[in-house]
This record gives C-alpha cells, sequence and structure tokens, in this order.
C-alpha cells in the first residue's frame, strides 16, 4: 500500500509540475483528489486492509492528499501571476491618451423656441394644450369657417387621408374642440405639428410647427388682443420691440391683422436681415368670428375673443438668425452644437 501512495503521489507532483495553465491544474485534482480520484480508490480498499494497519494506511493517503493540495494551490497562485503578468504585457493603457469625451445632448432650437414661448403665456394665465395630428375635416375647416370648395382649401393644399380625415394644417382645431367644450372663460395656447403640401425650400416645409393662441371672454377687446402680443413680442425679443398691425384676411377672425415686429438686429433702422424695412413678420392674428363661436355652442352675443397663431420654425430661425429652415430638419451635429 505505501509503493502504491508513493507512485501516486510522485505521479502527481511531476504532472502538476509540469502543468502550464489552470485548466491542466483542474484536471490534475479530479484525477487525484476527485471521487473517482486514484486517493479515493485507496480508500475505498482499506475493506481489505488489516483493522491494525487502517489507521497507519489512513494517514499516509491524508497525507499525500495534502502534499497534493499544497502543491496545487501554490502551482495555482504561481500561473494566475504569470497569466496576469501576459495579460498586463498585452494590454497595455497608454495613460498619456487623452479621455474620451462624454458626448451629452441638449435641447432642438425648435425645442428651446417653444419652451421660451410657453414660458411666456403661461406667466400670463395661459393653459397649454395639444390635440391629434390626425384630425377631421370638420375640425380642421368647417368649425373654422372654411366650408367645403372654399379658396382656403387650396390655399393649404392639404393631406387627405379619407374624404373627412387630413392632417391638420394648423393647430386651431384644438381651439375648437376646447370651445365645444363650453368651460369659460379660456385662455390657451395650442402647440404641435402641422402638415402641408409645401415644397422644401429654405423657408418652407411639408411638415412644421405651429403655436395658436385663443382667448374667450366677456368684453374681450383688440385692444386685449394688442396689448397680449405687444407683451409677447418684448420678452422673446427685447424689451425695445415695437409692434405694428396691418389689415389682412383670416377665414375665422373678424377683423383679421398681420403683426410685424422691429428687427432686433437693425433696431428698425434697416438691414440686410429685415431687408431695409426695419419691420419684420412675425404672425397673423384677429378676433374670434362670431359664426365660429355660434357653431361652437358659445353665445357671440355675450362672449367675443382673440386668436393669433405663429410658425415655431419662423420664431427660431428669427430668433437664432438662421437663415435656411432645412437646417433644422438635417441633423447636422456641427449645426445643433451651435445651441
Amino acid at each position: 500500500m505505501k509503493e502504491q501512495l508513493d507512485k501516486i503521489k510522485e505521479e502527481a507532483l511531476a504532472k502538476i509540475d509540469a502543468s502550464d495553465a489552470l485548466e491542466k491544474l483542474n484536471d490534475i485534482r479530479i484525477a487525484y483528489l476527485g471521487k473517482k480520484g486514484e486517493l479515493t480508490k485507496v480508500l475505498k480498499s482499506m475493506k481489505d486492509v488489516a483493522p491494525e494497519d487502517r489507521p497507519k494506511v489512513g494517514q499516509m493517503v491524508n497525507e499525500v492528499r495534502a502534499l497534493i493540495e499544497e502543491k496545487l494551490e501554490s502551482t495555482k497562485v504561481e500561473l494566475s501571476k504569470k497569466a496576469r503578468e501576459e495579460q498586463m504585457k498585452k494590454e497595455v493603457i497608454d495613460v498619456t491618451l487623452p479621455a474620451k469625451k462624454n458626448n451629452v445632448g441638449h435641447s432642438h432650437p425648435n425645442t428651446i423656441a417653444l419652451d421660451e414661448v410657453e414660458r411666456i403665456f403661461v406667466g400670463m394665465g395661459y393653459e397649454v394644450i395639444e390635440g391629434p395630428e390626425v384630425e377631421y375635416d370638420e375640425y380642421n375647416f368647417e368649425k373654422l369657417n372654411i366650408p367645403a370648395n372654399h379658396p382656403a382649401k387650396d390655399e393649404q393644399d392639404t393631406f387627405y387621408i379619407t374624404k373627412d380625415i387630413v392632417l391638420r394644417t394648423q393647430t386651431s382645431p384644438v381651439q375648437a374642440r376646447v370651445m365645444e367644450q363650453g368651460k369659460l372663460p379660456i385662455r390657451m395656447i395650442s402647440p404641435g405639428r402641422v402638415f402641408r403640401s409645401d415644397e422644401v425650400d429654405a423657408t418652407h416645409s411639408p411638415s412644421f410647427h405651429q403655436v395658436e393662441g385663443l382667448v374667450v371672454d366677456k368684453h374681450i377687446t383688440f385692444s386685449d388682443l394688442k396689448g397680449t402680443l405687444a407683451e409677447f413680442a418684448r420678452e422673446m425679443f427685447g424689451k425695445e420691440t415695437k409692434v405694428k398691425f396691418r389689415p389682412h384676411h383670416f377665414p375665422f377672425t373678424e377683423p383679421s391683422a398681420e403683426m410685424d415686429v422691429t428687427c432686433f438686429k437693425c433696431g428698425g433702422k434697416g438691414c440686410r436681415f429685415c431687408k431695409g424695412s426695419g419691420w419684420i413678420e412675425i404672425l397673423g392674428c384677429g378676433m374670434v368670428h362670431p359664426h365660429v363661436l355660434e357653431m361652437c355652442g358659445i353665445d357671440a352675443e355675450e362672449y367675443t375673443g382673440f386668436a393669433f397663431g405663429v410658425g415655431l420654425e419662423r420664431i427660431a430661425l428669427l430668433k437664432y438668425e438662421i437663415d435656411d429652415m432645412r437646417l433644422l430638419y438635417e441633423n447636422d451635429v456641427r449645426f445643433l452644437k451651435q445651441f
């Protein structure tokens, strides 16, 4: 039995010394110390040993086991150290190289402009209300005093999905929906995406954004409209900004006007930015047409109101002096980083 144990010990130690990988050490451990290993076989054959010799044989087996385990552990530490050194040589880190920059995004120019518009009107007591981009023709046209075959429909070159469903051409349908609810007074703005069949160029796109506003209450006059929009212009473009109203026509307002603001580049003196006029057209507005109020269930004899609409992209283009609307949608990082 002693000769057998010495042979097992010598074989195991020789194989451990010859090992050059941690995987081989694990195979040796299983072969000699596992449930079906060589030392386990010796222990199972103890029934053939004389009872008085069993303690001595058991002690020899434990000594061989301890010796093999110690050798396995020391060799494992040595091989792990060598493997780590090899890994360090292969994975050298040049600490003199600059670190990778963590690119953090920020708000789009349109979003920045919208946040500013909402801040101004919420500060004046308005609610921000959104509505569906796919709208019924009834709300997009009929309830805004634009009946079938009205010239304004041709002007807007609409995208129809069915005869009665359309991609909205303005956010005014949201106003009609709110007026129908009959919860008066109303002070709201409705921002959102709108669609028109326009050719893409520096100032047009088939998809763009509008912010429209509506006020309905008793004793609302054109003076309220002028005062509100003048304050908006001063907050958006600077305290020295002045406004000018020019008569215009919109089917859903009467009287109607377009509003200009003094050029914030030259202060109204005239420059390339305002084409020498000193003024920049900014939005359309007017008093809500009585027929529109009546179609939405509001007594036009008791209530009056005003409405206005401005292109969000136009505000962004003017405020940040961008000369091509397409830049807002091309996702050019060099352009977007400027904001």
